[in-house]
């Protein structure tokens, strides 16, 4: 089996995701750029136990390079993301309740209430809603993508994108809390965010390391 290491690391993210709650057993999907390889989980997989066994490999232009594995029926959004943006090497999809209510409510998930949520997330951005699995979603994704590294799909859920699968996966995990802070803050009456120059200074910090 080729890639033995990083099919059980795509894996694992993708059980974690699970576990955290961040996704449902058969929604969601991970993949890993290596060199000109896509690796990427198989479709209608239970995502609670998936092993390195159902992490197919796909190449940049498309062709299932695993031909007993029926991979992600959003692979061509993860091709598209890898083309227009060179630099990722890791993608995570998955629907948190909280955070993809806010892009059904059509409202803003406030990445200025805490430091960890602007230095991880930056600004999410907006992806117009598509039918899954169809080439106008990998388009709107993909052009969304060039704007930041959070993604929130209208009507469909949240992407997340990295330079490693980790950084990805923590960028999925922090959202979601950012989501239930906006929430939570709201409900309390609403809260103090950060100013304006603080949030310059923690992205001069983290722009710089």
């Amino acid at each position: 089996m080729k890639y033995p290491e990083q099919r059980k690391e795509v894996a694992s993210f993708m059980r974690r995701l699970y576990h955290q709650k961040l996704t449902t057993t058969s929604g969601g999907n991970v993949s890993q750029r290596v060199e000109d390889i896509v690796l990427i989980t198989t479709s209608q997989t239970d995502k609670a136990s998936i092993d390195e066994h159902q992490v197919g490999l796909l190449s940049l232009s498309g062709e299932n390079l695993s031909e007993n594995l029926t991979l992600s029926m959003e692979s061509k959004m993860h091709l598209a993301i890898y083309k227009n943006r060179p630099d990722v090497k890791a993608i995570v999809h998955a629907h948190p309740v909280f955070a993809t209510s806010f892009t059904i409510a059509r409202k803003a998930i406030q990445t200025n209430l805490a430091g960890e949520s602007r230095a991880v997330l930056g600004e999410p951005v907006i992806a117009p809603y598509a039918l899954m699995g169809t080439k106008e979603l990998a388009e709107n994704v993909a052009h969304a993508s060039l704007k930041g590294n959070v993604i929130l799909m209208e009507n469909h859920g949240i992407i997340t994108v990295g330079e490693s699968l980790l950084q990805a996966y923590d960028r999925m995990e922090v959202l979601e809390t950012a989501a239930k802070m906006s929430l939570i803050t709201y409900l309390l009456g609403g809260g103090v965010g950060l100013t304006e120059i603080q949030l310059r200074e923690i992205d001069q910090l983290f722009n710089n390391l």
